[in-house]
């Protein structure tokens, strides 16, 4: 099952004794400055976790498999994630 916001708030509630609504506030306010940063084209290095990363993609060619149509799809930005060492080996078990 996935980590919603939800959840981390209430991480956030019961591990730091904060109030609902300020870890509702922390949270929004963390997840906030991430997106504003990536929206800015800036990459995100969050030590011991990974590293969220823009990259600009090209225009490409396409086809719409419906109508086998072919057209070019935009260029476009998107955000990749890479994890940092640390993180493989706490997922891995090492």
């Amino acid at each position: 099952m996935a980590l919603t916001k939800h959840d981390i708030v209430e991480q956030v509630c019961n591990s730091l004794g904060f109030p609902k609504v300020q870890s509702s506030q922390i949270a929004e306010s963390l997840l906030e400055i991430l997106k504003s940063t990536l929206a800015s084209g800036e990459d995100v290095l969050v030590s011991g976790f990974g590293k969220f990363c823009v990259r600009d993609k090209k225009e490409r060619k396409g086809r719409n498999p419906a109508t086998d149509e072919d057209l070019m799809l935009p260029a476009r930005r998107v955000v990749t994630f890479k994890c940092s060492g640390k993180l493989r080996e706490k997922i891995n078990g090492r």
